[in-house]
């Protein structure tokens, strides 16, 4: 398929996030989604407390979790609102300390994460360290205090963690290919690890999606996007939320161990050039 091939397929916005689920799938549980000020973690956030959950959200922004923390009482959740960086072990561990006296969580949602588009050759060791810490590390505090959490409260629990289709490569973010890979090989080996311990990790590698984080890419970049996997065009933030809330949930209950591509399918097709495609690779 050429360039000059039949335009990219558009899809009107989706459905809101979780109204595909019973709305007491999640009652009386308690989700931590990090992130939640915006983009996946707002719609993540969104379809659990659609589902019954009460909320405790994160991020390093006070006032964009505010204005989630609205459309979540709105939907009649209960919500803990807490500042802070994964990308610090006390501060994650001060968040924990939050949850408890809010009576624990259920599931813990790793959304946290960013990266930016630049040459693997051309990478400073400032720039690869920002993004490991955050969508690595960051992603290895979450999960350890959560695991200790309900090892010492002899109570279940469930995480999900937001990574990418890493399976080809990601030319153009090679700082976030390893690390959202280093989170999918962390999680199947802990999924065995915990098992006895009843907790649940699975991930899910979520392709180009139509989020704020489309403002990291040129808009040519953008546009390229669509091309990006068989279906022709980008994904939604409510596609992503709903796989969330399965994975997380009692709908899954004997899955652990396991990544859900939610991509379109651009782990078997389609050109990610997140820096633009170089002219060695246009044919020309």
């Amino acid at each position: 398929m050429t360039d000059t091939a039949s335009p990219p397929r558009h899809v009107a916005p989706g459905p809101l996030a979780g109204q595909h689920f019973a709305a007491g799938l999640l009652a009386g549980k308690t989700a931590l989604v990090s992130g939640a000020g915006s983009g996946l973690g707002r719609a993540i956030a969104i379809a659990m407390a659609r589902a019954g959950a009460d909320l405790v959200i994160c991020g390093r922004r006070p006032e964009p979790l505010e204005a989630t923390a609205t459309s979540l009482r709105d939907l009649g959740a209960r919500v803990l609102i807490h500042p802070m960086t994964i990308r610090d072990p006390d501060q994650v561990a001060g968040l924990f300390t939050a949850t408890a006296g809010f009576g624990g969580i259920d599931i813990l949602v790793n959304n946290a994460g960013g990266q930016f588009p630049q040459a693997a050759i051309d990478m400073s060791p400032k720039g690869w360290n920002a993004v490991i810490d955050t969508n690595l590390n960051g992603s290895w505090y979450m999960m350890q205090a959560a695991a200790r959490a309900w090892r010492d409260a002899a109570r279940p629990g469930s995480i999900v963690s937001i990574t990418a289709p890493i399976w080809r490569g990601m030319p153009g973010v090679a700082h976030t290919c390893a690390a959202r890979a280093g989170v999918v090989y962390l999680s199947k080996t802990l999924a065995v690890e915990w098992a006895p311990l009843a907790i649940r990790v699975n991930c899910i590698a979520a392709g180009v999606i139509e989020s704020e984080g489309m403002r990291a890419y040129t808009p040519e970049v953008q546009r390229a996007f669509d091309r990006s996997n068989p279906m022709m065009r980008k994904g939604r933030v409510d596609e992503v939320a709903d796989a969330c809330l399965f994975l997380a949930g009692p709908t899954a209950g004997y899955i652990t161990g396991e990544v859900l591509n939610v991509d379109g399918g651009q782990q078997m097709w389609g050109e990610l050039w997140t820096n633009g495609r170089p002219a060695y690779f246009s044919g020309d």
